[in-house]
């Protein structure tokens, strides 16, 4: 019984054929994303906001469709609701209101009403905490350090484990990965928050593992293939890694898409991101990180350093 193959276990695409298209189309991409966020900004979310959670328990099963209209008509601005816990545990992000503390107060004082009103006298009110700006300012800038932190230590990694060559070829796609997932939040003006820069160390983790196992083929295939131009085993070692980094895209989509459609409201945003992260991740590891390589004229350098290593 034959067994069914997505993927031919031979191909012979010529990727590098159409490297500068896409090497300069991808320059141009990270661009206009990096104009998009300038001009049209990103649309924080409570965390970078400043707000107030507030953490409540239902008397059943918490109904989050029918609280959020709830609440929704309050006029208080954006609304985030989640349960933890059991599913009577609620956490209520309510976005910072203008003005002071009396006005956040206020704030939260008709959230209460309305949800005793709703639900009846037997819902508890467990703690209500105030995030401010300062704090969000904080998270915000943490949030960024982080991925620098993460982008920084990729080419650490990848400057030990391989040339430099390879370390500056992963740090370009995953700026690609990173800049065009922040453009696309921009243009369409979906939530920034902490789950999106969770999102985006999540795709910097996918793309780099891609990216090294398409970096590790290439290593094997220019010890073995001596005598061929970069490009030709580029292009061998990408068909010889085509059918892993699709398979593992695709299914990890699947997953992905499942719980875009069927996970909520609440993790819609960040599963977007993901979604984004995977198809960018996988594109970047063949169409950017592999022809870096031929610009920074990899072959030549490792023959200079062969060598030079050979000389007593």
């Amino acid at each position: 019984m034959r067994r069914f193959r997505l993927i031919p276990d031979k191909t012979a695409i010529g990727f590098m054929r159409h490297r500068v298209v896409c090497l300069w189309g991808s320059i141009v991409v990270i661009v206009l994303s990096m104009i998009a966020v300038a001009i049209l900004g990103l649309n924080f979310g409570i965390d970078f906001r400043g707000g107030t959670l507030l953490e409540v328990r239902m008397p059943g099963p918490a109904d989050l469709a029918r609280m959020r209209t709830s609440l929704g008509d309050l006029g208080l601005g954006q609304v985030q609701l989640q349960t933890f816990g059991d599913e009577r545990e609620v956490l209520i992000r309510i976005e910072r209101q203008e003005g002071d503390a009396a006005q956040q107060q206020k704030a939260i004082e008709l959230v209460k009403q309305r949800l005793v009103q709703e639900f009846g006298e037997k819902v508890e009110f467990r703690r209500a905490e105030y995030v401010g700006p300062k704090v969000s300012e904080e998270l915000l800038r943490n949030g960024i350090l982080a991925v620098l932190l993460a982008v920084g230590l990729v080419l650490v990694y990848i400057w030990f484990r391989f040339e430099w060559q390879f370390g500056a070829g992963a740090v370009f796609a995953l700026l690609h990965d990173v800049a065009t997932t922040i453009g696309v939040f921009a243009i369409l003006g979906l939530e920034f928050n902490l789950s999106t820069v969770a999102a985006i160390l999540t795709i910097v983790g996918y793309s780099l593992n891609d990216t090294v196992v398409v970096y590790d083929r290439i290593r094997e295939n220019l010890r073995r293939y001596k005598t061929l131009k970069l490009e030709e085993v580029i292009d061998r070692s990408l068909n010889e890694t085509l059918s892993r980094t699709l398979m593992t895209s695709l299914t990890t989509l699947l997953a992905l898409f499942a719980l875009f459609f069927f996970g909520g409201a609440v993790i819609r945003d960040f599963t977007f991101a993901m979604i984004w992260g995977v198809v960018a991740g996988t594109y970047s590891s063949i169409y950017i990180a592999a022809p870096i390589l031929i610009y920074f004229n990899l072959r030549a350098v490792l023959a200079k350093e062969g060598a030079a290593a050979a000389t007593p």
